[in-house]
């Protein structure tokens, strides 16, 4: 299943219309690299966003657990990169330094993560395998479909996943895996030839001038 699929069925859970593909799974999060805001900031944004982007909220172990989440929301195929090689676990970690409502139940929510996914297999969400990592993920990412005792971890789900499609379609890579051109430069090959008629004018590759 391509990587849009994918994340199209994810969309889609929120009404309970589709599966989850087990293509999806990861077994670790590569180290995510660090987050740059894009261009058209002002100097006084840029001196903030640099201040945000060099303070650290999450740990180490719940960056690792977010990232391989991350991960599982949009893997690497063909097209680009993973979530983590786009440097989503740190635009989180911006989003979470910009606007500390974030920080809550983003940290709630993975302490949730690896309560439940010690509750069900012994070992936090980092250490069980892909298809178990799956498992509780199908549990917490159709809110229709959810369990009553699994409402917070859909929620936290929720709201990584709108962050993480966020941070990676703002990005080079998620522009290149949109096939997003944006403002390039054309092909300029002269005036058409039914204008030039219309008007009376003949092209000339130096100047116009008139027939």
């Amino acid at each position: 299943m391509k990587r849009r699929d994918t994340l199209k069925a994810i969309s889609l859970s929120t009404f309970g219309l589709a599966a989850l593909p087990t293509s999806a799974m990861v077994p670790e999060a590569p180290v995510p690299k660090v987050f740059k805001p894009g261009p058209g900031r002002t100097a006084e944004e840029l001196v903030r966003d640099k201040m945000l982007s060099q303070q650290v909220f999450f740990k180490p172990d719940e960056l690792l657990t977010l990232g391989i989440l991350c991960d599982i929301i949009v893997p690497a195929d063909k097209v680009s990169g993973s979530a983590t090689q786009a440097g989503v676990p740190a635009f989180i970690e911006f989003m979470c330094n910009d606007q500390p409502s974030n920080q809550t139940p983003l940290r709630g929510g993975l302490r949730w993560l690896n309560n439940y996914s010690i509750k069900l297999f012994g070992k936090r969400f980092s250490e069980i395998t892909p298809s178990q990592r799956i498992e509780i993920v199908e549990q917490i990412a159709y809110p229709n479909e959810a369990k009553s005792e699994v409402s917070q971890g859909v929620a936290f789900f929720s709201k990584v996943r709108d962050l993480t499609v966020t941070g990676f379609y703002t990005t080079k890579m998620g522009f290149q895996d949109l096939d997003y051109k944006g403002n390039t430069p054309n092909v300029w090959d002269g005036v058409p030839q039914d204008v030039l008629d219309k008007y009376g004018l003949k092209y000339d590759p130096l100047y116009f001038k008139e027939g």
